[in-house]
Parts: structure tokens; C-alpha cells; sequence
């Protein structure tokens, strides 16, 4: 028997604590150019990331939705969504 159940997409994490600090922004965005519209992204960090997020959003004005789904101490994990377009 087949069954006809949507496939379901896994979202990508990216825990950037081990890079160096000196090319985390640029690795995050690297990552991010590769999402698609509607697609998200897990990112995880040492510290909440709001620099990243305002050079994100001057980046890419007004493509990303951001939803914390873990806010420390010890790890920030967010999901960043691209918008549809």
C-alpha cells in the first residue's frame, strides 16, 4: 500500500559557535543566500544576535522573519524564515 503524504522539508540548523568570530556574519549570510523562499533556517549562537540581524535586514531589507525558539544562556537558537517574495 502507498499513501500520498506531503513530504515534509527538514529545516537546515547552523550552530555557528565553533567558527571563529572573525567570519561568523559572513558564514551566516553565505548560508542564508542558499534558502529559498518560504524556507527557513535554524541558526544557533553564543549570544543573543542582534548585529547579525540588523547586517542581515540592510542586507536583505525586509525578507527575513525571525522567531527565537530558545534565548539562552548557554545558546540562542533562532528560526530565520525568507519570506515568499
Amino acid at each position: 500500500m502507498t499513501t500520498n503524504l506531503p513530504m515534509v522539508e527538514e529545516i537546515p540548523a547552523l550552530d555557528v559557535r565553533p567558527i571563529p568570530r572573525s567570519i561568523r556574519h559572513a558564514t551566516v549570510i553565505g548560508a542564508l543566500s542558499a534558502i529559498r523562499p518560504g524556507r527557513s533556517l535554524d541558526l544557533v549562537a553564543p549570544h543573543d544576535p542582534q548585529p547579525l540581524l540588523r547586517q542581515i535586514d540592510g542586507h536583505e531589507p525586509d525578507t527575513w522573519t525571525v522567531d527565537y525558539l530558545e534565548q539562552g544562556p548557554e545558546a540562542w537558537t533562532l528560526r530565520l524564515t525568507r519570506g515568499e517574495s
